[in-house]
C-alpha cells in the first residue's frame, strides 16, 4: 500500500525553504504528485502533495519534516488524502478552465468579494489568484486617477449559464466602476499575434470628423446626421457621405492643426510599444481619415493602416472620399485579410473599438474589446475596458507590469 499526504507549510519566506523540504523528501524517495508555492508580503505558503511508497514509512518522514520546519520557524500541517479523492482530482484536470481578470484604478476587498461570489454562484472553482499589476506606494495616486491595478483569477469548470454569468459581471463592473473580463484559458489566449484598432475615440480622444465640422462651421449639422444614423434612420455609408459633403470648401491646412491638438488616449503609446517589442503585428482600421491615421502610424509604428481618404483639390476639401468607405463590414473584411496575410488564425487576433461599426470586427476576433464604449457596444462585445487606459489590454493577455518594455 502507499499513502498520499498533503504537506502544507507556512511562515516567513527565506531562501532555501523549498530546497530543504524537498531534500528530505528525496532522501525517502518520495514522488511529488503536485506542488504549489506563493509568497505574499514575505509570507510563504508551500503545498506539496506526496505519495509515500510502501517501503517507506510516513512517521520518520513526518518527524524529519517537523524538525526541519521548527528549525526554519515554519508551521507545518499533514493531511492524508484518500485514493478516491485523489482520483477525483485527477479526473478534474481535463475540465475547461477560464480566466477572470479584474481591472480597476485600485482594487478593494469589495471588488474581489463580488467577483468571487459571482464565480462561485455559477459553479466555478478558483484554482489560483495572481496580481498582475505592480505594487503601489501608499501615497501614490491618492485620488486613484492614474494608478492601475489588476488581479487575475484562474477558475475551473463551466459556468451553469454563460449568458447569466456575463450579465452578472457586467452589472458588477458598472456598479463598482471596475472592468471584469471572462475568457476561456486556451492555447489561443496565450498566443495572440495581431491587434487591430479603431482610431477615433479609441487611439485618440476625439472624433476627427466632428473636429473638422467645427472648423467648417457645420458642427451642429454633422451631429444631427450622426444622431439620425444612431437611431437607424440612415446607414453608416449614407451618413458618412452626408457628413463629409458638409466639409466641402474647408481649407486643407486646418488638418495639421487638428492632428497636433488631438491627444492620444491614455496608455496607447505604452500598449503599442509593448506589442511591437514582442513581435505583434498592429493595424489601424478606421472609419476616420488616412491623414490622421498615417500620423499615428509614423508616431507609434503601426504595420497597417486602412481608413478613408479625403479628396483634396487645390488645397480645399471637395466633400468627397476616394475609394471604398471603411465601414463595419469593411473592417471585419480587412481583419480577415491581414490575418490571412500574416498567417494568423482569427482566434489569435485582438480587435479594439468603441462604436457600433466596430462590432463586426470585434465579433470575429479571438478577443474583441469594447474600449470606453457606449452601453450597447459594451453589452455586445466579448470584453470591455472602461476604467483603465488602453494599456489595460496587456492584462487581458496575461502581461504583468514587470513584463512591460522600458
Amino acid at each position: 500500500m502507499h499513502e498520499i499526504i498533503l504537506l502544507t507549510l507556512s511562515g516567513e519566506d527565506k531562501p532555501g525553504v523549498t530546497s530543504a523540504i524537498t531534500g528530505i523528501l528525496a532522501n525517502y524517495r518520495i514522488s511529488i504528485l503536485d506542488i504549489g508555492q506563493a509568497v505574499i508580503h514575505n509570507t510563504l505558503s508551500l503545498g506539496i502533495l506526496i505519495q509515500v511508497p510502501r517501503e517507506a514509512e510516513s512517521s520518520p518522514l513526518m518527524r524529519d519534516i517537523l524538525f526541519k520546519a521548527h528549525e526554519l520557524n515554519l508551521q507545518v500541517r499533514f493531511e492524508p488524502v484518500s485514493d478516491s479523492d485523489y482520483g477525483l482530482w485527477v479526473e478534474g484536470q481535463g475540465k475547461t478552465r477560464h480566466v477572470i481578470t479584474l481591472l480597476a484604478r485600485r482594487i478593494t476587498a469589495t471588488h474581489i468579494a463580488r467577483v468571487t461570489d459571482i464565480a462561485a454562484g455559477h459553479g466555478l472553482n478558483i484554482d489560483n489568484i495572481s496580481r498582475l499589476s505592480g505594487r503601489v506606494a501608499l501615497d501614490e495616486g491618492e485620488q486613484g486617477e492614474q494608478t492601475k491595478a489588476c488581479v487575475e483569477f484562474s477558475v475551473r469548470g463551466m459556468p451553469s449559464d454563460a449568458s447569466e454569468l456575463r450579465e452578472a459581471f457586467l452589472k458588477a463592473a458598472s456598479e463598482l466602476d471596475v472592468d471584469i473580463a471572462f475568457q476561456k484559458d486556451d492555447i489561443y489566449r496565450r498566443n495572440r499575434r495581431l491587434v487591430v484598432f479603431d482610431m477615433d475615440s479609441t487611439l485618440i480622444e476625439a472624433e476627427v470628423i466632428d473636429e473638422l465640422a467645427k472648423e467648417a462651421g457645420v458642427g451642429d449639422q454633422v451631429v444631427a446626421i450622426t444622431e439620425a444614423a444612431m437611431r437607424g434612420e440612415i446607414d453608416f455609408n449614407e451618413s458618412f457621405r452626408r457628413r463629409v459633403a458638409l466639409l466641402k470648401g474647408l481649407d486643407a491646412s486646418v488638418l495639421e492643426g487638428i492632428a497636433q491638438r488631438i491627444p492620444l488616449t491614455e496608455g496607447a503609446e505604452e500598449l503599442v510599444s509593448n506589442l511591437r517589442s514582442l513581435g505583434f503585428k498592429t493595424a489601424i482600421l478606421s472609419g476616420g481619415f488616412t491623414y490622421f491615421a498615417h500620423r499615428l502610424q509614423e508616431k507609434l509604428g503601426f504595420d497597417y493602416v486602412h481608413a478613408n481618404e479625403l479628396d483634396i483639390q487645390d488645397g480645399k476639401v471637395t466633400g468627397e472620399v476616394i475609394g471604398t468607405i471603411v465601414n463595419g463590414e469593411r473592417k471585419a473584411q480587412l481583419l480577415r485579410e491581414i490575418a490571412e496575410k500574416e498567417g494568423v488564425r482569427l482566434e489569435q487576433t485582438i480587435a479594439v473599438g468603441d462604436g457600433a461599426n466596430d462590432l463586426p470586427m470585434l465579433s470575429i476576433a479571438g478577443l474583441g474589446i469594447a474600449f470606453r464604449a457606449k452601453p450597447l457596444v459594451r453589452r455586445s462585445a466579448k470584453q470591455a475596458i472602461s476604467t483603465l487606459g488602453l494599456d489595460g489590454i496587456l492584462y487581458l493577455i496575461g502581461f504583468r507590469d514587470r513584463d512591460r518594455a522600458g
